[in-house]
């Protein structure tokens, strides 16, 4: 006969805990070993004093047999077994007490510390996910810029460098950005790193702006080959109205050839707070726990490029231990946080394909105290 519950029983007995004003966690045991030793603990303390009344009656007992001599003999008898019975009562309730309350302790401590592994692990994991969904969309971001780069009328227009052909480079960035919504806007560069075309020039005003400054121009500049791409962190860009996005780029080389000389650059203006935000606030936890849970992806700074408390760049992720567990690739501690105990979960950015954004996925959720 087995002895693992149907899932109807399982459910019933969830159901049950509910009804009877507690969620089904570890933490909900544990709370009710406490509750089951102060009742032990009182239980005890009734017997002792229940049984110190006895013990007093029955020195009152002998005093009254005492008195009364012969006639109070047999009395006496019976004074004397109610002391020794009270004084057995009495040695049997404190071995009770130290027992009963050695074994709960004990027991309670170890749902306590299988409750914390149990909650770490799964915030972990959680993180895990969180880090790995992003690795994978911005892994699609970098193929991207360096497939549209070799496109013959980007190509063309950058040798032609006529108004003609970057309108025609405008148009044909914009029927891309139709069927690839998750950008702001694609913009294309030439060497000195003015923007001379750009495929949604009704939203945005980019075409004449000079981007050599910038990380994601400047990387790009310095890679080797059309295989390799350029990058910029998450920012408020001036390009796009200053939305908080993250530009891939790649140059643009002769006859589109990987290897050919660099004659502009491609960058493509993602939509970051679109799937990001997405993520950290679509975390499948428990209603009760989300007031009490922070989520988000942070830098190796601790600065929040995504957060389920809406922060994004103005707020930094501190707490004790933190340099330690981000050396980790996945794992949790108990530390405080904002002058609370509290559960801190992470998992670190382990890439998918060629890509790996090298950020941190955090989650905090405080503990009760």
């Amino acid at each position: 006969m087995s002895n693992t519950l149907s899932r109807p029983e399982e459910s019933s007995l969830k159901q049950g805990a509910k009804e009877k004003g507690g969620s089904f966690t570890l933490e909900r045991v544990a709370e009710l070993s406490e509750i089951l030793a102060s009742k032990v603990e009182a239980a005890i303390n009734e017997i002792e004093r229940l049984n110190g009344q006895t013990h007093m009656i029955a020195i009152n007992a002998r005093i009254e047999a005492s008195r009364a001599g012969m006639a109070g003999k047999a009395f006496s008898v019976v004074a004397e077994q109610m002391n020794d019975l009270s004084g057995k009562i009495g040695i049997v309730s404190k071995k009770m007490r130290n027992e009963s309350r050695g074994s709960i302790d004990e027991l309670g401590n170890l749902i306590k510390t299988q409750a914390t592994i149990v909650r770490g692990t799964r915030l972990s994991d959680l993180a895990l996910t969180n880090i790995d969904l992003i690795d994978r969309n911005l892994y699609e971001r970098s193929c991207d810029v360096r497939w549209w780069a070799t496109d013959d009328t980007i190509v063309n227009a950058l040798h032609k460098k006529s108004k003609e052909s970057f309108d025609l480079v405008s148009k044909r960035l914009g029927i891309i950005l139709n069927s690839y919504t998750v950008y702001f806007d694609l913009v294309l560069c030439d060497l000195d790193g003015n923007v001379v075309a750009n495929g949604r020039p009704e939203n945005y005003k980019s075409v004449g702006m000079n981007v050599k400054n910038t990380g994601w121009f400047s990387s790009a500049m310095k890679t080797s080959s059309g295989k390799e791409f350029g990058f910029q962190t998450v920012s408020k860009c001036p390009m796009v109205n200053n939305e908080l996005s993250l530009v891939f780029s790649c140059t643009v080389r002769e006859h589109g050839e990987q290897n050919g000389p660099i004659i502009g650059v491609l960058g493509v203006i993602f939509r970051w707070e679109d799937l990001a935000q997405k993520i950290v606030k679509g975390v499948p936890i428990a209603d009760e726990e989300k007031d009490k849970t922070r989520i988000c992806i942070v830098d190796g700074n601790g600065l929040l490029l995504a957060d389920s408390k809406d922060l994004v760049l103005d707020d930094k992720i501190e707490f004790l231990g933190k340099n330690e567990l981000f050396k980790e690739k996945k794992g949790f501690t108990i530390s405080d946080y904002d002058d609370e105990k509290c559960c801190v979960a992470h998992a670190f950015s382990t890439g998918y394909e060629t890509y790996a954004s090298g950020w941190h996925s955090v989650i905090v959720q405080r503990l009760k105290t």
